[in-house]
């Protein structure tokens, strides 16, 4: 057992909770299944919180508190730790890295949606901007944070955690209006019935299945904040227990609120854009507020994003200037400017959104180019969640060379494999799957055009990985002849 922490600060296990809480699941993503299952989506959300998301959390849970300490900072550390290789780490680490662009891009052109109903009042952003103009402005946004990251992510940090705690009460305003709606004689759109539940399987529904884990995932990152608790033995477990109870509960209320207010078989198309805007304009409207239930929500949720923003350049920026990457990354992608920041690892950076940006701006719609980049985050965060797996597994392969761990998911070491390995070919499997596009009709040109973009992408972001350690190598090599 690990002695009680004796730092003087202490963050409680319920804040920890709430803070991973607001990391993990957001508000919108309980509309992407629904759009993609209809109705069918809340047993889908059952199978898989009961046999997939309660063992990916004492999973983490165990994780946590094995590597509690030195050990904490994650992935990267658990792989390095586990398999004694620095290059895995690295991998590891680089793989987390490539995932943060397709979800960056994500964040900067969900904040010209934001706007666009801040100011316009509606979803016709689509018929007032090209695709070309709207990947270009998501692309200036993220190229002033890269400009701006010291004082723009400064201005943010204090804000970062109360946006996150709005959008807490956000949501909390949702499920109260839908019950008010409900009292006052609101109409149900999709009611619960067998012929709304029931599923039509197609291979579209199986590409799809990726979403749910992508919505999901994310309850290894407590692990880094285990050191904050006052007895991390005792407290990281509860502060996981919550987390999947807050999570099971929210994903389950809002889809039925959503049945409420949406008819899960005429959904409309630009849902994934634009229906969390939607839905807080119906039930104003409603409740005879107008747009300003919206209004409220479409600020919230801007202040989060930028906030969101502001957090991922930096991670990316500090793997990128990590001890790991020194040793694996050529020089000259680290050198440093006056104020000490890693400014090449920013033109890096931009240039890789700039890629996926470019290759966003050639579909036809804006709402094509929302989509498919939900697409490309389902196919890269599943392949980094399924590494949590494989630390599992590297882990209950060489239980004997860790200490005794207080917490521990499964004792029979066959079962707690069985597991491990059921968790890592799921989510590998459905990382895969969703390479075939989620949008358009199969064997269509828009269908093949999204496809090879997926391909392109997800090679080029990882790829890339594997290239920079043979320039680092060359580089070296190179210093030596010299």
């Amino acid at each position: 057992m690990t002695e009680e922490n004796t730092q003087k600060h202490y963050m409680g296990w319920i804040t920890l909770s709430m803070f991973v809480y607001i990391t993990v699941i957001s508000f919108e993503d309980p509309f992407y299944p629904y759009q993609e299952y209809g109705l069918f989506v809340l047993v889908l959300w059952i199978i898989m919180l009961l046999f997939y998301q309660l063992p990916y959390t004492l999973i983490a849970t165990e994780l946590g508190s094995a590597y509690e300490g030195e050990e904490a900072g994650g992935m990267s550390s658990w792989i390095r730790r586990g398999t004694g290789n620095d290059l895995l780490g690295y991998a590891t680490g680089w793989m987390y890295w490539a995932q943060t662009i397709p979800y960056l891009i994500d964040c900067a052109s969900s904040v010209v949606v934001s706007i666009s109903w801040v100011i316009l009042g509606n979803r016709s952003l689509s018929q007032k901007m090209s695709p070309m103009v709207f990947s270009f402005i998501t692309f200036l946004i993220i190229l002033l944070f890269l400009i701006f990251d010291n004082t723009v992510k400064d201005a943010l940090d204090a804000t970062s955690l109360w946006s996150g705690i709005a959008m807490v009460v956000m949501t909390l305003v949702f499920f109260g209006m839908i019950v008010w709606s409900l009292s006052h004689g609101g109409h149900i759109a999709t009611k619960l019935t067998w012929n709304n539940i029931k599923p039509h399987l197609s291979l579209h529904y199986f590409s799809s299945a990726s979403m749910l884990i992508f919505a999901m995932s994310g309850a290894e990152l407590a692990a880094p904040y285990i050191s904050r608790l006052r007895n991390p033995q005792k407290e990281f477990p509860k502060t996981m227990w919550v987390l999947f109870f807050v999570t099971a509960l929210m994903v389950i209320l809002e889809t039925l609120g959503l049945a409420v207010l949406f008819d899960a078989k005429h959904i409309p198309n630009d849902f994934k854009m634009n229906g969390d805007y939607f839905a807080f304009q119906l039930l104003g409207r409603e409740a005879g507020m107008g747009n300003s239930l919206m209004l409220a929500y479409s600020i919230v949720c801007l202040v989060s994003l930028l906030a969101q923003i502001a957090a991922l350049i930096d991670a990316a920026s500090r793997f990128l200037a990590s001890d790991t990457a020194v040793k694996y990354m050529p020089s000259w992608l680290l050198k440093k400017n006056k104020n000490g920041r890693p400014i090449n690892s920013y033109i890096f950076t931009a240039g890789t959104t700039l890629v996926l940006i470019v290759l966003g701006g050639t579909l036809p719609q804006i709402n094509d180019f929302v989509n498919w980049l939900l697409n490309i985050n389902t196919i890269v965060s599943p392949y980094k969640t399924a590494v949590v797996f494989l630390c599992f597994l590297i882990l209950r392969y060489n239980r004997k060379h860790f200490g005794k761990n207080e917490f521990v998911f499964i004792k029979n070491r066959k079962g707690a494999l069985a597991v491990g390995w059921w968790c890592f070919l799921l989510t590998f499997i459905c990382a895969t799957m969703a390479f075939l596009p989620q949008n358009g009709q199969f064997g269509t040109p828009k269908w093949f055009h999204q496809l090879w973009m997926n391909i392109v992408v997800v090679l080029f972001l990882f790829g890339t990985g594997f290239i920079l350690p043979l320039l680092r190598k060359w580089e070296v090599k190179r210093k030596m002849k010299i």
